[in-house]
């Protein structure tokens, strides 16, 4: 069987997913020179067949949910992406505020607020890890301890109306 051109390699990578110009080049770097990549690239973006705008903008949307914002542009500035073309993606509509992503991340991971300074600890590091800045892990935190907070004075209100009620 014949080696695949340059360009169905570009193609059958494209067919996967979304790359960025960048990670094209490097996947297709084994298997031609660098001029020829360069023509197959130009030839791919004048078709409208790759697009870094468009790879920012899918990856933003299929991770945005669990991630925040530093790990979202590490990763796209991994990939080969402008800071400018990062930046475009990450303002786009659909994404919901960092602190309301925090917040669901959180609360898929551990069913309850942390209820001391360990639990507190391993939750921040946990939405650390997932690019959440400081501000946004305290809030979060915060906001979810004063309304457990809430919720157990409410309980013990209710039980003592309940104790002291008439039956």
């Amino acid at each position: 069987m014949p080696e695949p051109s340059l360009r169905n390699r570009a193609l059958r990578c494209l067919a996967r997913r979304e790359h960025s110009r960048a990670e094209l080049a490097k996947k297709l770097a084994p298997h031609g020179s660098p001029e020829e990549i360069e023509a197959v690239l130009d030839s791919m973006v004048a078709l409208s067949l790759q697009s870094d705008t468009r790879m920012a903008a899918s990856w933003v949307r299929s991770h945005a949910a669990r991630f925040g914002y530093a790990r979202i542009k590490h990763a796209l500035a991994l990939k080969g992406l402008s800071a400018e073309i990062i930046e475009d993606a990450l303002k786009s509509d659909e994404i919901t505020s960092e602190q309301e992503r925090a917040r669901a991340v959180s609360l898929a991971k551990f069913a309850q607020p942390p209820a001391d300074a360990r639990d507190w600890a391993r939750q921040a590091r946990f939405l650390a890890s997932r690019g959440f800045a400081g501000d946004t892990i305290r809030a979060v935190l915060r906001a979810d301890a004063r309304a457990e907070l809430r919720d157990s004075a409410r309980n013990e209100h209710t039980d003592t109306e309940h104790e002291q009620g008439d039956f």
